[in-house]
C-alpha cells in the first residue's frame, strides 16, 4: 500500500478500535471520545491498563506490532476482571474484537489498581519470554544484526565462520517492508524451514497480502557509504527461483527486506565511473586503493612435477583456502583463489612447475556478466566503463545505453519503460535523461575469481543496503574456534586485535562485583 492507503487503514483502525472500546474507557473514568482520537487514544489505554506510555511507541513498529497488540489485547480483559484462561484464548483468538462483547454485552466493572504479576508460573514464564522477544526485535530490526559470512568473497578480511555484528544505525535503520512476518528470522524459519513472512510471491500477484507492504522508508543515519567500506545488503537480483538468474528484466519476487543478505566491498560509490582492468578495479581512471587488511585473490592454472597437492598443507603453509583440482588429462591444477602473499611463496614450492594467471581477454564477452547485452564485451575481468547513478544526477538515456540502466529506472524506481523505434518511453512519455532518485552502488568481492557480485547483477540501490560489519564475536573453520579473532573489529588499519581476553576480565569482574554487593547487602 501506499503511505495515502496506509493512513486511510489507519483511521479504519481508529474508528474499530473506538466502536469496540469506548464503554469500556468510561468505566475506566475516561471519556467516550478520548477512545477514537488516533495515538492518543492509545496512550490513554496505556493508563487504563496500567501500563507506561511508551508502550504505545512498540504498537506502532512493525513486527514488535504483533506482539504488542496480543498482550494489550489480553491486559485490557484483564482490567475488567476477565482473567480466565477462556477469556485470554478469546482475546487472542478474535484478534481484540473481544473487546466488542466486553463493551456492548458482559457486565463487568473496572479494576483500577490491579495486580501485575502473573498468577502463576507459567504466566510469568510467558511475559518473560514475550519482553525477551520484543527487545531482541527491536534490537535486530533497528540496532544490532547478527550475520554469518558464508562464502570465501571477501576471504582473508572476512572468512567462512565469521559471526558479526552488523550496524543498522551507521547508514540508517531501514523500517522494515513487511508488517507480517516471524521476529528475528529472515525470509525461512529455521527448522520449520518454513517461508516467515505473509506474501505472495508470484511474480506480479495482486494477492491482499502483497497490500500489507509498508513502502520504502529509513531512520537517517550519521554516516555515509564510503568507497572500500564492507557492507551488507540485499542481494537486488533475488528470486526464490534461481537467485544466481541475472536476466535484465524481473525476476525476483521478494519483498526487499526479505532477499538473500549478502556481504561484499563497496569498490564504487554513487557518482563514480568504475572500470576493471585485468581483474583490478579503476575508480575515476585511477586504480582503486584497498586498506591494508584487504587481500585481493585470482585464480591461477598449476602445473605441478607431481598430480597431487595435499590440501590441508596448502591452508597450513600458504593459507590457500579455496577448492582447487584438476581439470584436464595434462595434469594441470585450476586453483579458484590465490593470494599475492600466498603466490609469492606458492611458486617456490618444489612440487610446482608453472602458474599462470587466469585472466580473460580484452573483447571477450561473458553473457553471464552485466548488463547482459550482447553489445557489450564484457568478462569478468575486463569490465566498463560503467557510470554508477548518484541520486538528484541526470543523465542521457540511449538506445545505446539503456541496457546499463533499465532495471535501476524500472525495477529500483518503479518507472515504466518501454522502446519504440529509436524512441524511450518512461511512464508513457518521450525521454532522453533520466534523473535518479537514490544513490547506488558498486558491490564486489575481493576473491576476484570466486565471487558472485555485482558483475553479474549490476548495480546495488540504497534502498537494498542492510547495514555495516562491525565487530566479529566468534568464528569457526568447520571444526574447531579461531580464537585470534574472537572479539576483533573489520574495519581499521593494520592486524585486528581480539579483545576476548578484556572482554571476559571484565565480564569476571562484573560478576565478582554483584557477589560483592549481595555479601555487603546480607550483613
Amino acid at each position: 500500500m501506499t503511505w495515502s492507503q496506509w493512513f486511510i487503514f489507519f483511521l479504519i483502525i481508529q474508528v474499530i478500535h473506538g466502536l469496540g472500546t469506548w464503554k469500556l474507557y468510561i468505566k475506566a473514568g475516561k471519556q467516550a471520545w478520548e477512545a477514537f482520537v488516533p495515538v492518543y487514544n492509545a496512550v490513554i489505554l496505556m493508563k487504563i491498563i496500567n501500563r507506561p506510555w511508551w508502550w504505545t511507541i512498540l504498537l506502532f513498529l512493525p513486527i514488535v506490532n504483533l506482539i504488542m497488540f496480543i498482550v494489550v489485547w489480553v491486559e485490557t480483559a484483564r482490567s475488567f476482571g476477565k482473567n480466565t484462561h477462556l477469556d485470554t484464548a478469546l482475546a487472542v483468538l478474535t484478534l481484540g474484537f473481544y473487546n466488542y462483547y466486553l463493551n456492548y454485552v458482559a457486565d463487568v466493572s473496572y479494576i483500577e489498581n490491579r495486580s501485575l504479576q502473573p498468577k502463576s508460573g507459567s504466566g510469568e514464564w510467558t511475559s518473560s519470554i514475550l519482553f525477551a522477544i520484543v527487545a531482541a526485535t527491536i534490537v535486530h530490526t533497528y540496532f544490532i544484526q547478527p550475520f554469518t559470512i558464508p562464502s570465501s568473497s571477501l576471504e582473508k578480511s572476512l572468512l567462512v565462520g565469521d559471526f558479526l555484528f552488523v550496524s543498522k544505525f551507521h547508514y540508517g535503520a531501514r523500517v522494515p517492508n513487511t508488517t507480517v512476518a516471524a521476529p528475528m528470522v529472515h525470509d525461512t524459519i529455521p527448522i520449520l524451514q518454513k517461508k516467515s513472512y505473509l506474501f505472495d510471491d508470484h511474480k506480479d500477484s495482486k494477492s491482499w497480502k502483497n497490500l500489507l507492504q509498508l513502502p520504502y522508508l529509513r531512520i537517517p543515519g550519521f554516516e555515509k557509504i564510503e568507497r572500500n567500506d564492507i557492507v551488507v545488503f540485499n542481494q537486488p537480483a533475488d528470486t526464490l527461483l534461481d537467485m544466481n538468474n541475472f536476466h535484465p528484466d524481473r525476476n525476483y519476487y521478494k519483498p526487499i527486506d526479505k532477499k538473500t543478505n549478502l556481504v561484499k566491498r563497496c569498490v564504487g560509490v554513487a557518482g563514480d565511473t568504475l572500470e576493471v582492468r585485468d581483474g583490478f578495479v579503476y575508480i575515476n581512471g585511477k586504480k582503486n586503493e584497498l586498506p591494508d587488511r584487504a587481500h585481493l585473490q585470482f585464480s591461477y592454472f598449476v602445473q605441478p612435477k607431481t598430480s597431487q597437492f595435499n590440501p590441508k598443507y596448502l591452508k597450513d603453509r600458504y593459507d590457500i583456502t579455496d577448492g582447487f583440482g584438476i581439470i584436464n588429462n595434462q595434469n594441470t591444477y585450476y586453483f579458484s583463489a590465490i593470494s599475492d602473499e600466498a603466490l609469492a611463496k606458492f611458486k617456490n614450492n618444489p612440487n610446482v612447475v608453472s602458474i599462470t594467471p587466469n585472466i580473460k581477454e580484452k573483447g571477450e564477452r561473458d553473457p553471464s556478466i552485466f548488463p547482459h547485452d550482447p553489445n557489450y564485451n564484457w568478462n569478468i575481468d575486463q569490465f566498463g566503463p560503467l557510470y554508477i547513478p548518484e541520486e538528484g544526477k541526470s543523465i542521457a538515456i540511449t538506445v545505446d545505453n539503456l541496457p546499463l540502466y533499465k532495471r535501476a529506472i524500472t525495477e529500483y524506481e518503479g518507472n515504466t519503460l518501454s522502446v519504440n523505434g529509436n524512441q524511450i518511453l518512461i511512464n508513457g512519455e518521450v525521454a532522453n535523461s533520466y534523473t535518479f532518485k537514490q544513490n547506488y552502488y558498486w558491490m564486489m568481492g575481493d576473491n576476484r575469481h570466486n565471487s558472485i557480485d555485482a558483475r553479474a547483477w549490476g548495480f546495488v540501490p540504497f534502498s537494498h543496503v542492510v547495514g555495516k560489519p562491525v565487530f566479529i564475536w566468534m568464528s569457526w573453520d568447520g571444526s574447531s574456534p579461531r580464537w585470534k579473532r574472537f572479539f576483533t573489529t573489520v574495519s581499521g588499519t593494520g592486524k585486528a586485535t581480539s579483545f576476548l581476553i578484556p572482554f571476559l576480565v571484565l565480564i569476571a569482574a562484573y560478576f565478582g562485583f554483584s557477589q560483592w554487593r549481595k555479601r555487603k547487602k546480607a550483613e
